[in-house]
């Protein structure tokens, strides 16, 4: 029983220290690279996963925040990290005005287009097609 756990608690270290330095962020990954680390465990399984523990692993601590990072969002999709937010208010403003600038001039465009398309089907409602001009197509009698 007693070789058994000499066994058993290597190999489950091993595996939980692995599985955790594959999953660990590469920027929090503590001094050296992610893949070293993996190295370090799969080579040196006992004494690799002591030292992940003690030197790799990340710490749970908050990361600090990008100079471009919002710190709390209602929305979930704008909470991934390194996702750009404004910082100056004067520039948002600008950038939502040339925005909402482009999109009434999209809306305009598009209502000029309906209106050129409805005037050509009128004017082809109007009109009396080939064969009216012609006499019905008949030739001469």
């Amino acid at each position: 029983m007693i070789r058994l756990l000499f066994f058993l608690v290597p190999l489950v270290l091993c595996i939980y220290c692995l599985v955790e330095a594959i999953s660990s962020r590469d920027d929090e990954v503590r001094h050296l690279s992610k893949v070293w680390w993996i190295l370090l465990i799969l080579f040196f399984p006992f004494v690799g996963s002591i030292a992940w523990l003690a030197a790799g692993r990340p710490t749970r601590t908050p990361r600090r925040l990008g100079p471009h990072e919002r710190s709390a969002s209602a929305y979930p999709e704008y909470d991934r990290p390194g996702r750009f937010a404004a910082s100056d208010p004067a520039a948002d403003e600008a950038f939502l005005k040339k925005v909402r600038e482009r999109a009434e001039e999209q809306r305009r465009t598009a209502r000029e287009q309906q209106a050129r398309k409805e005037r050509e089907e009128a004017r082809r409602e109007q009109r009396p097609g080939p064969e009216a001009e012609s006499g019905g197509g008949a030739g001469p009698a």
